[in-house]
């Protein structure tokens, strides 16, 4: 009986070693890793739609669709946008309008996107997913998802 029970305390430890916490398939890849797959689907994104895109140096693409006027808007200014956000499969996720600091409580890409266009302007944010909701997602984002972003500034105080 003893003998039994040893062999069915190894198959439990045993089959509960081998399963998959959900977690792992978010964390499969390391964040360099992430960040080169992130990457290359926002260079076939830019080239399938014929889009001409900066890199910032935090690895968010931009491209100003439309130019506005003025100042360009600081860490600490409070602006007002009208804005899309899309994966980028094309899905919608979100629409709005969305006043805030720009280094308030937004995504990272956003805090970078936000300082590259004034007012009456139109920007396209391609954000890999370390800068958006990264490897847990959030709501209808799912983990690692590079995200673009259609935003149009109104104001800038």
């Amino acid at each position: 009986m003893k003998k039994i029970m040893w062999i069915c305390g190894l198959l439990i430890v045993g089959l509960t070693a081998c399963t998959k916490n959900s977690d792992d398939d978010a964390n499969s890849v390391t964040p360099a890793q992430q960040a080169i797959i992130d990457d290359n689907a926002i260079q076939a994104y830019i080239k399938a739609n014929n889009i001409t895109a900066t890199k910032d140096e935090s690895g968010v693409y931009y491209s100003v669709i439309t130019p506005g006027t003025g100042a360009y808007p600081t860490a600490t200014s409070t602006v007002n946008v009208n804005y899309k956000g899309q994966l980028i499969n094309g899905s919608q996720f979100d629409s709005g309008n969305f006043s805030t600091v720009v280094n308030g409580n937004v995504i990272a890409g956003w805090k970078v996107g936000l300082t590259k266009i004034n007012k009456g302007g139109r920007l396209l944010l391609l954000i890999p997913s370390a800068l958006g909701y990264g490897r847990y997602g959030s709501g209808p984002i799912p983990p690692n998802a590079v995200l673009v972003f259609t935003i149009d500034m109104i104001s800038i105080n």
